[in-house]
C-alpha cells in the first residue's frame, strides 16, 4: 500500500494506515489520513479526494486562517469540524535564523498539548465516532498541528513512538513544494527561519519526551489533560485497528 497520495495542489496527503501496534495489530488502511489544507483542492484533485470515500474532515486551523485562505467545499458526503486547537499562533517564516527548530517547535506543540486540551478532545471523540467511513484532519500545511494529533492517536492505539517520530519526518518529503507554495503567496520574499517547513526527528521526539517527563506517557497525558478514558481509547482501537495477518 502507498501512505503518500498524489495530489496537484495538495503536498503532504498521506495514509496512516500500516503502522504497527505491540499487540498484534495494526492501523488499517484507507481509514485515517492527514494532510495540508484541504481548501486547495480544486479539478481533479477534489475528484480524487471524493473516490477515497471520507465521511469526517477535521480541519485543525484558526478561523481567520479559514477566511483568509478558504476550507475544503461542502459535499453531502462528508461532516466538517474546525476545531483550532492552537491557542498561541506564532510567525514561523519571521523567526530568526538562531531559532532551533527541535526545541522551539516542540515548546509550541507542549502549549498546544495543553491549551487546546478541549478541541483536541473533541477531535478524538469526532475520530471515534466516525465509525462509518474513513476520516482526514489537516491544519495549513500538515505538518504541526496536523502531526501533534497524529502523534496522540498514534500514541493511544500503541503505536510505537519510533514509527510515530518517523511519520512525522515524511513532512521533509513535502518540504520544498510547501515552501514554493509559500513563497508564491510572498512575492519576492523568502523565509527569515531556515526551519520553516521543516520536519526534523528531534521536534517529535522532544516533544514526547517532554509529555513523558510531566505526564509518563502520552496515554496518561490523554488521561489526566484530556479526560480520555478507556473506554474512548477502545474505540479508536475497534474503529482504526485490524489483527496482523502474518505471511
Amino acid at each position: 500500500m502507498s501512505r503518500h497520495m498524489t495530489f496537484s495542489r495538495l503536498h503532504n496527503f498521506r495514509d496512516l494506515g500500516g503502522y504497527r501496534t505491540g499487540d498484534s495489530h495494526a492501523v488499517r488502511w484507507g481509514r485515517l489520513f492527514r494532510s495540508d489544507s484541504l481548501g486547495k483542492l480544486r479539478g481533479e484533485d477534489w475528484d480524487r479526494f471524493l473516490t477515497l470515500g471520507i465521511r469526517t474532515v477535521i480541519d485543525l486551523r484558526h478561523p481567520w486562517e479559514i477566511d483568509a485562505k478558504g476550507r475544503i467545499r461542502e459535499h453531502p458526503s462528508f461532516a466538517y469540524h474546525n476545531l483550532s486547537i492552537e491557542h498561541r499562533p506564532y510567525d514561523q517564516p519571521g523567526l530568526g535564523p538562531e531559532v532551533e527548530t527541535g526545541p522551539f517547535l516542540a515548546e509550541r506543540y507542549m502549549e498546544v498539548a495543553h491549551d487546546g486540551a478541549k478541541e483536541l478532545r473533541q477531535a478524538l471523540d469526532v475520530i471515534a465516532a466516525s465509525h462509518d467511513g474513513p476520516v482526514v484532519f489537516h491544519c495549513a500545511s500538515g505538518k504541526d498541528r496536523t502531526g501533534q494529533l497524529a502523534a496522540l492517536v498514534l500514541g493511544l492505539l500503541g503505536v510505537a513512538e519510533s514509527d510515530i517520530v518517523e511519520d512525522f519526518s515524511l513532512t521533509e518529503l513535502a518540504t520544498e513544494r510547501l515552501l514554493a507554495d509559500w513563497r508564491a503567496d510572498h512575492a519576492g520574499q523568502v523565509p527569515s527561519w531556515p526551519g520553516y517547513g521543516r520536519a526534523p526527528t528531534d521536534v517529535m521526539r522532544l516533544f514526547l519526551a517532554a509529555l513523558e517527563q510531566q505526564h509518563g506517557s502520552v496515554r496518561h497525558y490523554a488521561a489526566e489533560i484530556l479526560g480520555v478514558d478507556d473506554d474512548l481509547t477502545a474505540t479508536l482501537r475497534r474503529n482504526l485497528l485490524e489483527p496482523v495477518r502474518e505471511s
